[in-house]
């Protein structure tokens, strides 16, 4: 009895008591992970209102607004906006919760934000309206590239990847190869004091971009140097792309703060364009900038370790502080300012190119426990608690990626200004978003402190709001959105998703069917973006040599025996490759990986899919894997620069001369705008390759 009255009170708060595992096995969750999450939730009840905190609907939705009768009758019910306003007018019914008034949206409503006021009775109340589209129209077929930016450096960037070498990219892939988008990582913020976090993943903001990325020569001020301050912004450079073996980003920001500092001293002018920057940024701008300071002078990023009295970021003692570091949190402003010219000179780069869509940018699922965001929005974010995922078929002792979860009721209080806020700005400068882990706007998986990731649960969100806000920021920009719905996800999700207009994920080596078979090109969807593999697997080089089976073995992350992992793998390989062989896209006696590349990229050209995404590391040979998940710092993840098979670093510059991208790109290029059987490129990768001493059997999984 005392289990089932637990197990009633997590229902109740959108806790999930079972969930069903990648095998498809009903799983009971533990008492002990219950209590957990309910005490991260909390007993707090807010008052009684007449109205929800948040309100979302389409035009001409038929679900009404349902308000009390009250005590002495019924409550009128009023909408205001700049371009509409009135009273709605109301019917009487009697529901489970006795008598009410349901009043509906006219579709006369425009799209946007409202406000909705009742009174009446002695009583009233006021929340948001959100009347979002129904559905974001369908994207144009395309196919582009995938990247992650900090490892694809060129001759003129300082160690990594930056905006500059992202709009010089996406200018050759669109201009030189007909791609119509460029997804890259997260772009999100990092420390502002070393040590750095590697991951994209793990940010300290997810609504302000990184400076890592800056391209210090295009930052206006660079023009007002003199000739002594220009050779020590090179020399700067030249020790910072010293570090070729693996992506520094200590060095490289340690090398770019210095020379920032330099151009601040320049930045004086800076007329009207700056001030118009910081009204639309607002508050939430001001306090990043302002954490940005505190953690230089307290020599962490990490806002849990600095004196008590700077916990709160509306206090007065933060407010001194900032006071006194005025001139540094001035600095993080301009940071921010000059970022985001770079931002939007990339995407305008690419549409200038001829891409239809452009910069297609990342939102990660979470964020640092110590970081700016959990700073800022405090009680936002449940304690003690963190996002990961349940076991499954490539990670099979789970997940735990130490971030804490958005609080679900209290984002609702809010009307998930900070969601909206962070998914505006990410469009804001792009053609799309990619939603990492998209089951992020329906349910996520949280584990307790201290405990295994299998030992976490499912906690629920509003879809419908989270969803909702998510296509209105989208249709304001103009983007696409891309929703990574791999893994446990539950069908509904992937079907509100498609009806909204957003796509879905399908990466070759998970579509099987029931059978688990490969599945056949001509059934998968057609809303999605498809690809061969993730920043999480390895390339198609190294997957076809088992590469990640012995990484995983080293590592101790399998969950049964080296020689019984690399048996399945050689089955589903040769699977795939059958499949390949039967469209006439591979021949048999196949001589090279390149050509198993080439007929990967051709196969997925005969799917149906709106989208079709290239790995830049799929493209050049490499083998290596940008990030192994169950690790930290056994495996150099996110440090790893754009290499071929052999080894040797491949910059920006060797693009467009490389006869192994040209060929990995052959059945793409021109594509965009692609009929959707993909018959244009069949003849392209149709080819004999004879016979000849091969070294060993290609034609067999490895």
């Amino acid at each position: 009895m005392k289990d089932e009255r637990l197990e009633a009170r997590a229902r109740a708060r959108g806790v999930a008591t079972v969930y069903t595992d990648w095998r498809g096995r009903e799983t009971k969750v533990s008492p002990e992970t219950l209590r957990a999450v309910l005490d991260s939730l909390g007993t707090e009840k807010p008052p009684p209102r007449l109205l929800p905190e948040f309100l979302v609907r389409s035009p001409g939705d038929p679900r009404p607004i349902t308000v009390p009768w009250g005590a002495k009758g019924p409550h009128d019910l009023w909408l205001d906006q700049e371009e509409w306003a009135g009273e709605l007018r109301g019917t009487t019914a009697r529901t489970e919760d006795g008598l009410v008034r349901q009043y509906r949206v006219p579709a006369t409503v425009p799209l946007g934000w409202h406000r909705i006021r009742v009174r009446g009775n002695g009583q009233s109340d006021m929340t948001q309206l959100l009347v979002a589209p129904a559905r974001l129209p369908e994207p144009p077929r395309a196919w582009g590239l995938t990247a992650q930016l900090y490892s694809l450096t060129s001759r003129g960037s300082w160690g990594m990847g930056d905006l500059r070498d992202l709009a010089d990219l996406a200018t050759w892939a669109g201009r030189d190869t007909g791609a119509g988008f460029v997804l890259v990582n997260p772009l999100h913020a990092t420390e502002p004091v070393p040590p750095i976090g590697a991951s994209p993943y793990s940010p300290m903001s997810r609504r302000f971009p990184s400076p890592l990325y800056l391209r210090v020569e295009d930052v206006p001020e660079f023009a007002s140097l003199p000739k002594g301050d220009r050779e020590d912004v090179a020399a700067l450079a030249a020790a910072a792309r010293a570090h070729d073996e693996s992506i520094d980003r200590d060095a490289v920001w340690a090398a770019k703060r210095e020379a920032l500092e330099l151009l601040h001293l320049y930045s004086d002018d800076r007329g009207t364009a700056f001030d118009d920057f910081l009204t639309r940024e607002g508050k939430a701008l001001t306090s990043f900038a302002t954490w940005c300071a505190l953690a230089e002078k307290q020599g962490t990023a990490d806002w849990r370790r600095w004196p008590a009295e700077l916990h709160d970021p509306a206090g007065t003692a933060v407010a001194a502080a900032a006071k006194s570091l005025a001139r540094r949190v001035d600095f993080h402003l301009w940071v921010q300012w000059r970022l985001d010219e770079q931002l939007a000179a990339a995407q305008r780069a690419a549409r200038e190119a001829g891409m239809p869509i452009g910069i297609v940018h990342d939102l990660a699922v979470g964020v640092h426990p110590g970081s700016a965001d959990t700073w800022i929005f405090g009680s936002m974010f449940a304690p003690g608690m963190s996002v990961g995922a349940p076991p499954d078929e490539f990670n099979q002792r789970g997940q735990d990626w130490g971030q804490p979860p958005w609080h679900p009721e209290r984002l609702a209080e809010a009307a998930y200004g900070p969601f909206r806020a962070m998914v505006g700005a990410a469009l804001r400068h792009g053609g799309g978003l990619r939603l990492d882990h998209a089951m992020q706007i329906s349910r996520l998986w949280w584990v307790p402190e201290g405990g295994s990731p299998a030992d976490g649960t499912y906690v629920r969100y509003d879809r419908d709001a989270l969803l909702s806000c998510l296509v209105w920021e989208a249709h304001w920009h103009g983007g696409v959105i891309i929703g990574e719905d791999l893994g446990t996800v539950e069908p509904e999700v992937r079907d509100d998703l498609a009806d909204r207009g957003v796509l879905g994920t399908s990466l070759l080596w998970f579509e099987r069917d029931q059978q688990g078979r490969p599945r056949p090109p001509e059934f998968w969807r057609e809303a999605s973006l498809a690809t061969v593999g993730t920043h999480d697997m390895p390339p198609i080089t190294g997957f076809l040599h088992g590469d990640h089976i012995e990484l995983r073995d080293r590592l101790g992350l399998l969950t049964r025996s080296s020689d019984e992992e690399a048996a399945d793998h050689r089955r589903q390989l040769a699977e795939w490759l059958s499949m390949l062989q039967a469209r006439g896209l591979l021949s048999s006696l196949y001589r090279e990986d390149e050509d198993v590349v080439r007929a990967l990229h051709a196969f997925l050209t005969l799917t149906p899919a709106r989208l079709i995404g290239i790995s830049l590391a799929d493209a050049v040979g490499e083998r290596r894997t940008q990030n192994q998940p169950g690790t930290v710092d056994e495996y150099p993840n996110w440090r790893v620069p754009l290499a071929d098979a052999d080894g040797m670093t491949v910059q920006l510059e060797d693009l467009a001369s490389d006869p192994r991208v040209r060929a990995a790109l052959a059945p793409l290029s021109g594509q965009s705008g692609r009929e959707p059987d993909g018959h244009a490129v069949q003849e392209v990768v149709r080819h004999d390759l004879g016979t000849g001493d091969h070294g060993e059997d290609r034609g067999q999984a490895r």
